[in-house]
């Protein structure tokens, strides 16, 4: 059942939930355990979880020895397909004392855009939520290039989320909510409020993110709510550390409601 509130999100029975690298990656690493115990609650109580996460080239940036963010395309591809090994192998080790197994899937925007590899895409994800596991997903990024990316992994989990047609969608990042202004604006403080709730979005609406780039981060994480929202899943943004109280349905962070037909 479509999630309308945010308190919805404490029975969802299909939940998307993204992770942005600057918070599970590098010294941040060690919030993949509290968001997988949030998550292996979620599907103890018998909700299907889909976990879309980033981090997987900063996570391989250590392990080639690498001193910054590569910026070519063939560095990038090979802190890839280390770092998602990595992040993978982690996962999966803090979901081991729930009796979970993860599945990795890796994608691709021609993967959703061509008919008979959505179709394929969305009957394994369908498969492997049927045998409960955790889908993992993340951009297929040896293989993708500047013109067949995604952009971020907030479209990949809007996407993912209208693959599925999950109940929500929940983007995790470094910032609590959104605000009326974003904090890079002069004068934004004192006057720069939380905003709560965001109604059925129309044209000229704005809501601001204001989440500041992290060096571990791509820096294109975009604000993708009215893609899930447009489509009639709710979507909620908050902390990845209040994960817990996302998926427990608490009045945190920012509430966009879905549209309806």
């Amino acid at each position: 059942m479509t999630a309308r509130t945010r308190a919805d999100l404490a029975t969802a029975t299909r939940i998307v939930v993204k992770v942005g690298s600057s918070s599970i990656s590098g010294e941040s690493s060690w919030r993949i355990p509290v968001i997988v115990e949030a998550l292996a609650a979620a599907h103890a109580r018998g909700a299907e979880v889909v976990l879309v996460s980033s981090g997987a080239i900063a996570s391989g940036i250590p392990f080639l020895r690498l001193d910054a963010r590569p910026t070519d395309l063939a560095t990038q591809q090979a802190a890839a397909a280390v770092g998602q090994n990595i992040l993978v192998y982690r996962y999966q080790e803090a979901l081991r004392p729930f009796d979970i197994v993860a599945g990795q899937v890796l994608l691709t925007t021609g993967d959703l855009e061509n008919p008979t590899s959505r179709s394929n895409a969305r009957r394994a994800m369908e498969r492997l939520l049927g045998l409960r596991t955790l889908p993992i997903v993340n951009e297929n990024d040896t293989v993708a290039t500047q013109e067949i990316r995604f952009g971020d992994n907030d479209r990949l989990g809007a996407l993912v989320a209208q693959l599925i047609e999950a109940d929500a969608l929940v983007l995790l990042s470094d910032i609590e909510s959104l605000y009326t202004r974003p904090p890079s604006d002069p004068g934004a403080e004192p006057n720069r409020r939380r905003r709560p709730r965001c109604g059925p979005l129309r044209a000229g609406v704005r809501c601001d993110r204001g989440q500041q780039r992290r060096h571990r981060g791509s820096g294109h994480e975009g604000l993708r709510c009215r893609l899930a929202a447009a489509s009639g899943i709710g979507v909620l943004v908050t902390s990845a550390d209040l994960v817990a109280q996302a998926l427990a349905g608490a009045d945190i962070g920012t509430w966009f409601e879905p549209a309806t037909s």
